[in-house]
């Protein structure tokens, strides 16, 4: 874990532990899964798509207590998104960036989309986010996590991938295909 996002995520807990106890216990749950996830879970070469869906969904809804009511966070995700591995920890890189790289508009929406679906005999995963013009999120500055998802794909599986990335100017958009 990111120690950025963990101090982070913790100061939130801090403060929801004063305002709403219920929330700060849901927080910490997620929290201890995620933790769980990455200390026993993940040992093999691959992992269960669903757990690597819980995974992203804590720390979606992790990310979510730092945000107002200017910002909106959709994860949405197929039924049919299921009975297959993956990598793990192959996506969280691409939410990781969408968060650092979120516009913060006052007087526009700031938004983060992440679908998951199958098309095709194909898991596709696709996220956008808001972001402030052409030249705040670019792959020179901001690409090594990118850079290492790519080289793990082109390892993991060559020619079984397809990934497009858009960089415009108020939008930053991935789409990842995997052939299962």
């Amino acid at each position: 874990i990111n120690p950025h996002f963990l101090f982070n995520s913790l100061n939130s807990v801090y403060f929801l532990i004063e305002k709403n106890n219920t929330g700060a216990r849901e927080a910490l749950h997620k929290f201890s899964e995620m933790l769980r996830y990455q200390l026993y879970e993940m040992n093999g070469a691959v992992i269960a798509i669903e757990k690597e869906i819980r995974y992203l969904k804590d720390y979606v809804d992790l990310q979510k207590l730092r945000k107002d009511e200017n910002y909106e966070v959709t994860f949405s995700y197929a039924e049919d998104v299921k009975g297959f591995s993956i990598e793990p920890l192959l996506l969280i890189p691409f939410v990781e960036n969408a968060f650092k790289h979120i516009s913060h508009q006052k007087n526009e929406l700031n938004f983060i989309r992440i679908e998951l679906s199958m098309i095709k005999g194909a898991f596709d995963f696709s996220i956008e986010n808001s972001k402030e013009g052409i030249g705040k999120y670019t792959e020179e500055r901001n690409g090594i996590g990118l850079n290492n998802v790519k080289r793990r794909l082109e390892l993991l599986c060559p020619q079984q991938y397809e990934l497009q990335i858009k960089n415009e100017n108020n939008v930053y958009r991935v789409d990842l295909k995997i052939k299962i």
